[in-house]
């Protein structure tokens, strides 16, 4: 391998993030909770709220263990479009307002797919968990998000 080369391949390894995928300048864990009907359910995330993070969300990455997500904040309540391109895992992705209630949920994305998934109303941000979380853990709209985030008067 050529000098350039290997220079080449390291710097889309850094670029890429690390062998899980992850960012390199991925934001410190928050602790998030979801109050159900069946109890309170207790998530460390990730934040998206850069033009970066909030583009690239989990793409690339190969794994995300339960109990983990990525919260993407976008600044205000909006119509917001989310898809799966360049996403190797399945996602539930849960449309939350303003007052941290759970708007809609899309259950197992599927990934790679460029379809258009709709938060169908203003939304504040969205979750993103393992494919088949919101069915586990019978998590539904109407459930209350508990983060700074949300306002929750």
């Amino acid at each position: 391998m050529s000098r350039w080369t290997a220079v080449l391949a390291l710097s889309l390894v850094v670029l890429a993030g690390n062998e899980n995928g992850a960012p390199r300048d991925a934001t410190e864990r928050q602790k998030l909770q979801i109050v159900t009907q069946a109890g309170v359910r207790t998530f460390s995330v990730e934040l998206a709220a850069t033009p970066e993070t909030l583009s690239r969300g989990l793409m690339f990455r190969r794994k995300l263990p339960a109990g983990q997500g990525m919260l993407f904040d976008f600044g205000s309540e909006q119509e917001v479009a989310m898809w799966m391109k360049n996403t190797f895992i399945r996602l539930d992705m849960l449309f939350i307002r303003t007052d941290g209630r759970i708007h809609r949920i899309e259950a197992n994305t599927e990934p790679h797919s460029e379809r258009v998934i709709s938060s169908d109303g203003p939304v504040r941000a969205v979750l993103e968990v393992p494919g088949g979380t919101t069915k586990k853990l019978r998590i539904a709209p109407g459930d209350q998000i508990v983060h700074p985030m949300f306002d929750r008067r």
